[in-house]
């Protein structure tokens, strides 16, 4: 399934340009899926809007109740030995994050789609929350692999007496249930996240303050391993216009969208949706901006892992990662036991090392022509020795 992550600056028009990605891809004879936290007034949610395209808008504050209601009955058991009062679903009210937890809810739907969708379209939140989104179920399965391993569960007769040795309870099977269903679910997200198929579309209106963003988000997109389809220059104004005050905008928009084109060639287009003089609002105005906005059927070399390894003749390894746009001030690396752990800016990612590279020492980095090489030594302690 090719699938494309719309985001960008706040305001930029994102979830507009998604719906027109979505009914592009959907008119060149693909059953194409669009999903949006928002309402896009073309395309009402839940409704076929046109041939082979189907709309679905995510509800927040349902998923949140339905998921705190079940984990509220899986609990029963511990919830009445604790004397615990039952919350009710019409108390209840979505916190902080249940947002972001709503659309890993909603991909990982789509990633167990069996409708025969072609397409996947989803509008994500703004720029910074985007990437932090997508960053969000890795990170969750690590912390469900440290706090309950799977390889540590007590069997079930043991419990009792460990529990007495231990001087303390030991965890209930269904909280080691719980936590397999979770992975698994987090584990279809992210599988579809990195994906070969999955590409990223930006979304920014020409100008400085957004040029910057997509600068700083090149990096960090690169340092998850995702792929830029395009970047999407929202409200083009004419290039031509009789009034002095018009003809300045769009001599700045020009100007900055020659930038772009630079920053971002070869391999990523600058893709140009002109103004409407209006906010879209009907199927004809979205059919206008879905002429320069259809999904291609290009794919990355990579499917999340986009770094590669170098061995030198004297046994050295270097281990390489793209990281476009990076400067040396704001890399930071630590290895820690078989783990590396990346920051890049305001963007971290913890990566797993390959087996060859856990039985070597860090003895250096650089950040050459956008590539951070990280130069490992295999440890004589750790390596087998050779006559």
């Amino acid at each position: 399934m090719r699938t494309v992550l719309v985001t960008g600056p706040g305001g930029a028009g994102r979830t507009t340009v998604a719906a027109a990605t979505a009914l592009a891809a959907a008119r060149s004879g693909r059953r194409t899926l669009l999903i949006s936290a928002d309402e896009v007034p073309a395309l009402p949610a839940g409704t076929g809007a046109a041939e082979r395209l189907t709309s679905v808008r995510i509800d927040s504050a349902a998923h949140f109740r339905d998921e705190l209601l079940e984990l509220q009955d899986r609990a029963s058991g511990l919830l009445d030995l604790l004397g615990a009062n039952r919350l009710d679903g019409e108390e209840l009210t979505e916190l902080p994050g249940s947002a972001q937890l709503a659309v890993l809810h909603a991909l990982r739907g789509a990633a167990e789609d069996g409708h025969g969708h072609e397409v996947l379209v989803v509008d994500l939140p703004p720029l910074a929350d985007a990437l932090a989104l997508l960053a969000l179920p890795g990170q969750l399965r690590r912390y469900l692999r440290r706090l309950l391993p799977r390889e540590r569960q007590a069997a079930r007769a043991l419990r009792p007496v460990l529990a007495q040795l231990a001087g303390v309870p030991m965890p209930a099977q269904w909280l080691y249930d719980a936590a397999a269903r979770k992975d698994a679910e987090l584990a279809a997200v992210e599988a579809l996240i990195e994906d070969g198929a999955t590409t990223v579309r930006l979304v920014a209106e020409p100008g400085q303050a957004a040029g910057e963003a997509l600068s700083s988000a090149r990096t960090g997109l690169a340092l998850h391993g995702l792929r830029v389809d395009s970047v999407v220059a929202s409200r083009v104004l004419p290039r031509h216009s009789a009034d002095p005050w018009f003809a300045d905008l769009a001599a700045r928009q020009e100007k900055c969208l020659d930038h772009w084109h630079q920053e971002w060639a070869p391999g990523t287009p600058v893709r140009e949706s002109a103004h409407l003089g209006r906010e879209p609002r009907t199927i004809e105005d979205l059919s206008l901006l879905a002429e320069n906005c259809a999904p291609d059927d290009r794919t990355p070399g990579h499917a999340g892992a986009p770094w590669w390894t170098e061995r030198a003749e004297d046994g050295v390894i270097s281990w390489c990662l793209p990281l476009p746009g990076a400067t040396k001030e704001d890399l930071g690396l630590v290895r820690r036991g078989d783990e590396l752990l990346l920051t890049a800016g305001p963007f971290h990612r913890i990566v797993r090392l390959e087996s060859a590279l856990r039985r070597c020492t860090v003895s250096g980095a650089a950040l050459t022509d956008g590539v951070l090489r990280v130069r490992f030594t295999p440890d004589p302690a750790l390596w087998p020795r050779t006559q």
